[in-house]
């Protein structure tokens, strides 16, 4: 019976692989210490979400489909025990889908109900964002979480010249992020018929240019046509380019410094992670990360090892050109 060298180094290392691959499968998982969060995602999902400003793999894409994409990353991210939301906004209402739950024992259904938020959900076109901002707000308030307000920041129809409504909640209760989504520079909004085709663009004369409710602005009495009475706006046309659509950045952040919250831009995946991480209220937890993985790993390199690196470098001294430029390894490998 042929007995196994001690001196070979590869029996040394098949039995430091098989030792690895014990290991990977008895040795328990170590407690690590991280920052949970508990977030409410709210996405806007009006008709200016479907505006193609965002690009993936050279091809461009929605606001509404690049969103997507980045919670998806973002929840891969995320460490267990925490707790995600996620709620959609169209007109000024919103509606909540689920309340935020614990990730790793609820990813796939987080996941698919990120995946399935499209625009045909919305119950109405108007894009009232102050005030859909302002109810999330309480509703996350209600919820015990933290709030990312994903949207352009486009009102639907636009705002009167005295501005928006009034915020009459605690600035900074809620924490959280307002998220500016879409470009910087004007873009055309998709337009889509009755059973959800692709129908061209909205035109100047599809959208509401300007505000005629309210108190009209004080240069309405030079405007052609004004009547204080019957036509308190004039009878000029307005042309606001309100059929294109950019994120509305001055806008947002205003909302966010009457509300306590912060703002950023939407970019990518790793910018949106770092800016919910800085401004997020995080919670430690302990979270079990598996060791088997990088015990499986080594054993891998050692079969590398031997079944690979080694028989290379021994055909490589076997050649003449190269012999003199490797140490000899007859004494490690019999």
């Amino acid at each position: 019976m042929r007995r196994p060298c001690f001196r070979d180094i590869r029996f040394w290392l098949l039995l430091t692989a098989l030792l690895c691959f014990l290991a990977a499968l008895i040795v328990p998982a170590a407690k690590e210490r991280k920052d949970g969060i508990d977030v409410l995602f709210t996405v806007d999902i009006t008709g200016s979400m479907n505006t193609r400003d965002y690009t993936e793999n050279g091809r461009p894409i929605s606001r509404l489909d690049h969103i997507k994409e980045v919670l998806r990353q973002t929840l891969i991210d995320l460490p267990c025990q925490s707790h995600v939301g996620v709620a959609l906004f169209a007109e000024r209402r919103i509606f909540l889908l689920f309340n935020p739950i614990e990730v790793c024992a609820n990813f796939s259904p987080i996941m698919d109900s990120i995946s399935a938020m499209d625009w045909r959900e919305g119950w109405e076109g108007d894009s009232h964002i102050a005030d859909g901002l302002y109810r999330a707000i309480a509703l996350a308030d209600d919820l015990h979480s933290d709030l990312v307000f994903m949207t352009d920041g486009q009102e639907a129809p636009p705002l009167p010249w005295s501005g928006g409504p009034a915020f009459d909640g605690k600035p900074g209760a809620v924490k959280g992020l307002i998220v500016g989504v879409g470009g910087y520079t004007l873009s055309p909004i998709p337009k889509y018929d009755e059973n959800g085709r692709p129908a061209g663009f909205y035109g100047e004369n599809d959208v509401l240019q300007e505000s005629r409710f309210g108190i009209p602005p004080p240069d309405a009495v030079n405007r052609p046509g004004y009547n204080p009475r019957n036509a308190p706006f004039g009878d000029v046309h307005v042309n606001n380019n309100e059929q294109l659509s950019s994120v509305r950045e001055p806008y947002l952040k205003g909302l966010a410094q009457k509300t306590g919250m912060a703002y950023t831009h939407l970019t990518d995946a790793p910018d949106f992670i770092d800016a919910l991480r800085i401004h997020a209220t995080p919670h430690p937890v302990n979270v079990m990360v598996s060791r088997g993985p990088v015990m499986a790993a080594l054993g891998l390199f050692c079969l590398a090892c031997v079944y690979v690196f080694l028989p290379v470098l021994l055909w490589l001294q076997r050649q003449s050109w190269w012999r003199r430029r490797l140490p000899p390894l007859s004494i490690m490998v019999r």
